[in-house]
């Protein structure tokens, strides 16, 4: 009760000094109101409460790692003229060898489980994922040497552990769901080696996309300006009631260092993986079978979001199938806009890769689609995603190119003649899908499709569904073609 009292009166101490500032602007130096010195206390009190609270959960994670460097090699001046394989009894080559040589760096971690005398530690998979050994300092300097559990890189997750019968501090895990942008939090973790570091911002922004080139389609991040550097990686992200509520991952900063940009994984989406590490090793994903892209970039997708009516509606495009996955045993079909899955909106691609992710293989979930502007609602039983994401051959992905509407600066750019109507082949997802080996090209125009003309999409994905064995009438530089597929 003590704890949340001041709690409570550090919230209405942030207020209490937005009005102080006010009073100094408008009177000038001075004490503007008796109060001030209570209400600083008192904010002051509840941030010690939150850091005697979260500093004991949150760890430091030392590893060694051990990397192999390939070795320059000289090359005798001989070998050009007695090289191998020559029959002079040249020098050889032995192709390039390597040097193995181990070195440490640091993370940090929370322990946010217990069973008996297991204590489990959750912290970031590139924490982890190179080390031969790892060892875990608590923050009363107990150390303990630790083993992993389990490590995903689709969400940059792993779980390490390490046994004691002594008493631990186990995390108090909040409801990332609940954040806002505006709510104030605390970091902490080990910067730069820096044990126990506690700093205060606020959550900057909500659902921010990871760094181009990194596997996050399976996450979105916390981004906050409560100051982050190296070495904070896997530490906690915390509310206002000391609760974990995300596990901070990365920085947006050229130099390094922090410039008020960090980005934490939400709490909501480490807490299946915590469970599904110590019993089975690893994270099993939810795979639907569909090849998706968002639409409502008029730069990608000119025109295209229109033609099917779902202008300014969020979603994403079932640009492709593969033929006896889910998605396919479901009816779902190229050119559904997937709206929801279940109860959850579905604002995106990568959205829907998280919602369906999440879901455990095996389980049956309802999609709300929109079909040629028409609400209608599909039931998938959803399958398990390789490892390795080595889910389905592109041969199976039907039909395995993406199209676009043709519109007047797609027609200038490829110099169609204004006499040709249809829709244009975009890209080919790869060279081994139906529409490759058929022989389509980027830049095809389709005019028709099983004899019916096409003058948009509406009318390309409306032809395209009624069979799996497709005729469609192309030009391509002034020349009409058939294609059967």
């Amino acid at each position: 009760m003590r704890n949340q009292k001041r709690i409570l009166a550090a919230a209405a101490a942030v207020v209490l000094l937005v009005g102080v500032s006010a009073a100094v602007s408008a009177q000038g130096v001075g004490r503007p109101a008796a109060f001030a010195p209570n209400a600083l206390a008192a904010m002051q009190a509840s941030l010690r409460d939150i850091s005697q609270k979260v500093r004991p959960a949150v760890v430091e994670i030392n590893v060694t790692e051990t990397i192999k460097q390939e070795i320059p090699q000289f090359n005798s001046p001989f070998d050009w003229f007695f090289g191998p394989g020559n029959g002079q009894g040249g020098s050889g080559n032995q192709g390039p060898q390597q040097r193995t040589f181990r070195q440490s760096a640091l993370g940090s971690g929370i322990i946010v489980k217990r069973t008996g005398d297991r204590v489990y530690v959750l912290t970031n998979n590139h924490v982890v994922d190179q080390a031969s050994d790892i060892s875990v300092r608590l923050y009363d300097e107990r150390v303990f040497k630790a083993t992993v559990v389990g490590k995903d890189p689709r969400k940059d997750i792993a779980l390490v552990s390490f046994t004691t019968r002594d008493d631990v501090t186990v995390a108090d895990l909040g409801d990332s769901n609940a954040l806002q942008v505006g709510d104030i939090v605390l970091a902490v973790g080990n910067p730069l080696g820096f044990e126990s570091t506690v700093t205060m911002g606020m959550v900057s922004a909500l659902g921010r996309r990871g760094p181009a080139g990194q596997a996050s389609s399976y996450t979105d991040y916390i981004q906050t300006d409560a100051a982050i550097n190296q070495g904070n990686s896997g530490g906690a992200l915390v509310n206002i009631d000391g609760q974990v509520i995300g596990i901070n991952t990365w920085i947006a900063a050229p130099s390094g260092g922090n410039v008020g940009l960090g980005f934490a994984i939400p709490i909501n989406n480490a807490r299946s993986a915590i469970d599904q590490f110590i019993s089975k090793g690893r994270v099993q994903y939810g795979w639907l079978g569909a090849l998706i892209g968002d639409i409502q970039d008029p730069d990608t997708y000119p025109d295209l979001a229109k033609d099917l009516k779902v202008d300014g509606v969020k979603g994403a495009l079932v640009l492709g199938l593969y033929r006896g996955s889910p998605a396919d045993r479901a009816g779902l079909k190229p050119g559904d806009y997937i709206t929801a899955v279940g109860s959850t909106p579905v604002t995106d691609a990568n959205s829907l890769t998280q919602a369906i992710g999440s879901i455990e293989a095996g389980r049956a979930a309802s999609l709300a689609v929109i079909r040629l502007g028409e609400q209608k609602t599909v039931t998938a039983t959803i399958g398990e995603r390789d490892a390795k994401d080595d889910v389905a051959q592109g041969k199976n992905l039907w039909p395995g190119m993406t199209v676009v509407d043709l519109t007047d600066q797609i027609r200038q750019d490829a110099s169609i003649p204004s006499g040709v109507k249809g829709v244009v082949v975009g890209s080919l997802v790869n060279q081994d899908t139906p529409a490759a080996i058929a022989g389509f090209r980027p830049g095809d125009v389709i005019t028709a499709v099983n004899g019916r003309t096409v003058r948009n999409m509406m009318d390309f994905y409306r032809a395209l569904n009624e069979t799996r064995n497709a005729s469609f009438q192309i030009v391509r530089d002034g020349t009409e073609i058939t294609i059967g597929l």
